[in-house]
């Protein structure tokens, strides 16, 4: 419960020997002190009645003053606790002042919805995801930034990785979604900078571990026999031509058309669906095989390449449909190349994405400068390759701790 009360600051008399009145809120036996902008002399004041005396001139408008300002607190109040248990003397005080509490979970939506242009689909469908994942967590949706702490970071961390399983990753990107729309908030002068508690909580990030494979691995792979039904045999080649043309990504490769690929000069031209940058890279020998394998006679500049997804007119035209084909897509292959992996008795999980790993340490084994490497995996600092170059020396330090000793 808490409660209200206009009381006169007998301790603030200043020179004039008037004190000022201010609305005095308790809640939780705290505290907090809002101004009226009006100053009494101490005997023009009645505590007990909560009123101006009539010795004051002006006493029947500042009455009249006064008992609006306290119906509009106790209003402000009432409206406040009735959205929000966990109201404190603070933000009351802050509601009573005119300075609404910013819901977190209305404003994070509207934000979602309002960058959905902007945002990759992919991008925009993880925002929405993990804030529902945070408010099945709360349990409704009547949360203010200001309820968010370290202490609501920590539980959600926990729930996170008890309740759901989650690991260390999945629970730092988990908040690290909320601390996006703090950032937003913030930036529109709608959360005071000082409070952000994710500066003051951090989960142990788990150590990254990049498969690729290695040269005997992939020797093994390009040997094995696939059978010819289905899409096998199409999704072990998508997979040796991103290895061997500058570690291309699975949403790229289903979508390359004849008219990317440049004959004479052996260079694939597109622009990248997760950067939006126009590439272009020269492709290896293995690469040009692969797709010599697919060209026909009736091959024609405004075909894909490889038949392996349904893409269409509304592919390119529908973000929507784009999205659904693709996640399919990459459910498929990665389905096959599981199989293929268990086949070959490799210890971990074959999916597509080792392909752009395998790239990129092969190419930094065979001595290309990292920052060739970075120019053609497209990557947008030298930073993100320098991963690849650590796993190199890791790698070396083992061999040399294996047959030197």
């Amino acid at each position: 419960m808490s409660s209200i009360k206009v009381t006169l600051r007998k301790a603030k008399v200043d020179k004039s020997g008037k004190a000022p009145l201010y609305l005095r809120v308790i809640k939780d036996r705290k505290t907090k002190f809002i101004s009226l902008s009006l100053k009494l002399e101490l005997n023009e004041w009645d505590e007990d009645k909560q009123k101006v005396k009539k010795n004051h001139s002006n006493s029947t408008r500042l009455n009249k003053y006064i008992s609006q300002k306290v119906a509009d607190a106790q209003g402000q109040i009432a409206d406040l606790e009735t959205k929000n248990q966990s109201t404190s003397a603070r933000k009351l005080k802050e509601a009573i002042k005119g300075k609404p509490l910013v819901n977190f979970f209305e404003y994070a939506y509207n934000r979602c919805e309002k960058q959905k242009d902007t945002l990759a689909l992919s991008t925009y469908n993880n925002y929405k995801n993990y804030l529902k994942k945070f408010e099945k967590f709360v349990g409704h949706k009547e949360l203010m930034f200001d309820d968010i702490t370290v202490t609501t970071l920590k539980d959600y961390a926990g729930y996170c990785g008890t309740t759901l399983g989650n690991n260390n990753t999945t629970i730092n990107f988990s908040l690290k979604i909320l601390g996006l729309m703090f950032k937003e908030a913030q930036r529109e002068d709608l959360v005071p900078l000082n409070h952000f508690p994710f500066s003051k909580y951090k989960v142990k990030k788990a150590k990254s571990t990049k498969r690729f494979l290695t040269a005997e691995q992939l020797n093994a792979f390009i040997k094995l026999e696939v059978s010819d039904k289905a899409k096998a045999p199409i999704i072990r080649d998508m997979f040796l031509f991103s290895v061997f043309a500058g570690g291309l990504r699975f949403g790229d490769i289903i979508e390359l058309k004849w008219n990317n690929y440049n004959a004479k000069t052996h260079k694939i031209t597109k622009t990248i669906r997760k950067t939006s940058r126009q590439h272009s890279i020269r492709i290896g020998q293995v690469a040009i095989d692969i797709l010599e394998k697919y060209k026909t006679s009736n091959s024609k500049q405004a075909d894909i390449i490889f038949p392996f997804a349904n893409i269409d007119n509304d592919y390119f035209t529908n973000r929507e449909q784009r999205a659904k084909v693709v996640r399919q897509a990459i459910a498929l292959s990665n389905m096959y190349l599981t199989k293929m992996g268990k086949t070959l008795e490799f210890p971990f999980s074959l999916t597509f994405h080792i392909s752009r790993h395998t790239f990129a340490t092969r190419a930094l084994n065979n001595g290309m400068r990292i920052e060739h490497v970075s120019k053609l995996m497209d990557h947008s600092d030298i930073g993100i390759t320098q991963v690849y170059a650590k796993i190199i020396s890791s790698e070396l330090d083992n061999a040399v701790d294996k047959y030197i000793n």
